[in-house]
């Protein structure tokens, strides 16, 4: 087994636990060396305070991974950003290897990239080549860059292969600390753990495998912090949809979300993942949760996470990085959890929500805004969104494709059956979920109810894959996008929501109160 055990460690560390030999590319002429003894231009990222008047308060646990990631200062101003993680999958990479190849530029550390398949490999069969040209395209590509380059690759049938924002956490590559790259923009999801992880695109995805650094300005901190007891039937996925809903698509723009209160520290690393994992649709470059016992706990044991005194030292400096006491924010929200209900998308972005119990708002609160999503979903202002009907129900994705996100489905499920006019569907996260799940019979439960069980992939997430909807079909889903045409169909209609709310709709054929169903 090879085990990345440099991972773990800041970058002021890195260096000492990498024999150059181990990685030919080593302090070659692109790639800027990763430690202040060898590289005095770091001492400039001094002047900055990430929002604090100099001397004023603590650091936010964003500064302190900053500051120890940062390399150098380029004449645009930007900061050189070291990234000690970079996760590839077949979508934005191929081009980036392209570009690296014409200019005969090799990855400077094929020990910090991973590669997945995600996004375009079917559910329903992995037999090769895959029935769509421009996939098996993608994916051969994938195969031969990554082993051209010595990098490890999680393909299908490995026991590793999955979601990319699934397959990192549970590996134990994602570590506190960090500062993470993907090709992807859900790549927040990461931040659960306490790590800057920021989704790129092809071009820098390319500077990255090249240099393996970034070129990005600090960001604004704004602490969320949501407070109060979630009552029953509410979900992560519902407290980041209400967050969302309050805050808007734009409200996060510029900035980096630390997640904080009772209800985000009650919370599993799998929620918690949840919840960053869509900081992005509302508009924020990344968020974070200040890593505790429990982060610690979820990595104890996992396979590229140190064991024994390593893994001790390894959560003394993890802790470290958990933002101050008298952390200074540029901005700071309170959110009453308590007050969250079980919540619903009703139009064409994530902030256009409800709780269920709401009704669908009227166009004269924003005439052209509305106007548009209510045209394209089919709705009536005014009318409850309990009970709209529903065609197709979708539960996985990097948003809710996890053990726990079947397990609270199995949970309530009972002797419930899928409607006779619904379509369902579970995808798990990975071949790692779903050899879990079968270990604990869950895709039995979901079978005799009336769901197929699928093959791990990002499947109906995004329509890069044979999972699409058709015509006007209205799918309960939980991913993390509604946007028009996003599942497949320009015509159709995508309406988010938790695992056990989808499978709630599932039983019931339209939008439904998952308390009223299961009796929660």
């Amino acid at each position: 087994m090879r085990c990345y055990r440099d991972l773990v460690f800041p970058i002021r560390c890195w260096k000492s636990h990498v024999d150059p030999a181990d990685d030919p590319h080593l302090g070659a002429p692109h790639t800027p060396t990763p430690t202040n003894a060898l590289n005095p231009v770091i001492e400039s990222r001094s002047s900055w305070t990430g929002g604090r008047s100099a001397g004023v308060g603590g650091k936010t646990l964003f500064q302190k991974i900053w500051d120890d990631h940062v390399v150098g200062q380029l004449d645009s101003g930007q900061h050189q950003v070291f990234i000690a993680l970079h996760l590839i999958h077949e979508v934005t990479s191929p081009q980036a290897f392209g570009m690296l190849k014409d200019k005969g530029i090799p990855v400077a550390y094929p020990g910090r990239t991973f590669a997945t398949v995600d996004h375009i490999i079917p559910t329903d069969g992995r037999l090769r080549p895959l029935e769509d040209d421009m996939a098996e395209r993608m994916l051969q590509v994938l195969t031969d860059a990554t082993a051209e380059h010595g990098i490890e690759f999680f393909a299908p049938e490995s026991g590793s292969q999955g979601i990319v924002h699934v397959v990192g956490p549970e590996l134990g590559l994602t570590q506190p600390g960090m500062t993470i790259c993907c090709g992807d923009s859900h790549t927040s999801t990461h931040g659960a753990f306490g790590c800057i992880s920021l989704g790129i695109g092809t071009s820098h995805v390319r500077d990255v495998l090249a240099s393996q650094t970034l070129a990005m300005d600090p960001l604004k901190v704004r602490r969320i912090t949501v407070n109060g007891a979630l009552s029953s039937g509410v979900t992560a996925k519902d407290v980041i949809l209400h967050i969302i809903r309050t805050l808007g698509v734009n409200g996060g723009v510029g900035y980096a979300y630390e997640y904080a209160g009772s209800v985000v520290d009650n919370m599993s690393m799998e929620e918690r993942m949840t919840l960053c994992n869509m900081t992005i649709e509302g508009g924020a470059r990344c968020g974070y949760i200040n890593p505790d016992d429990t982060t610690f706990e979820y990595l104890r044991g996992r396979e590229r996470v140190p064991e024994g005194d390593e893994f001790d030292g390894a959560v003394a400096r993890w802790r470290a990085y958990a933002s101050d006491s008298d952390a200074v924010y540029d901005d700071e929200v309170v959110i009453d959890g308590s007050a969250i209900a079980p919540t619903v998308t009703w139009g064409i972005n994530p902030a256009q929500a409800v709780g269920i119990g709401e009704k669908i708002p009227a166009t004269q609160l924003d005439d052209e805004l509305i106007s548009q999503a209510l045209d394209y979903m089919q709705l009536n202002p005014d009318d409850p969104i309990k009970g709209t009907p529903i065609d197709v129900a979708f539960i996985g994705s990097c948003t809710n494709g996890r053990l726990s996100d079947f397990q609270s489905v199995a949970d309530v499920l009972g002797d419930h059956k899928v409607a006779a006019n619904v379509k369902a569907i579970v995808v798990p996260g990975s071949e790692q979920v779903d050899k879990e799940a079968r270990a604990l019979g869950l895709h039995e439960v979901f079978e005799n109810a009336g769901f197929e069980w699928r093959e791990p992939g990002c499947s109906m997430c995004l329509a890069m894959n044979p999972d699409k909807l058709v015509g006007d079909e209205v799918c309960a889903s939980s991913s993390n996008r509604n946007f028009m045409g996003r599942q497949g169909s320009p015509t159709g209609r995508t309406i988010l929501m938790s695992p056990v709310m989808v499978a709630a709709a599932a039983v019931t054929g339209s939008v439904a109160d998952v308390r009223e169903v299961f009796g929660l």
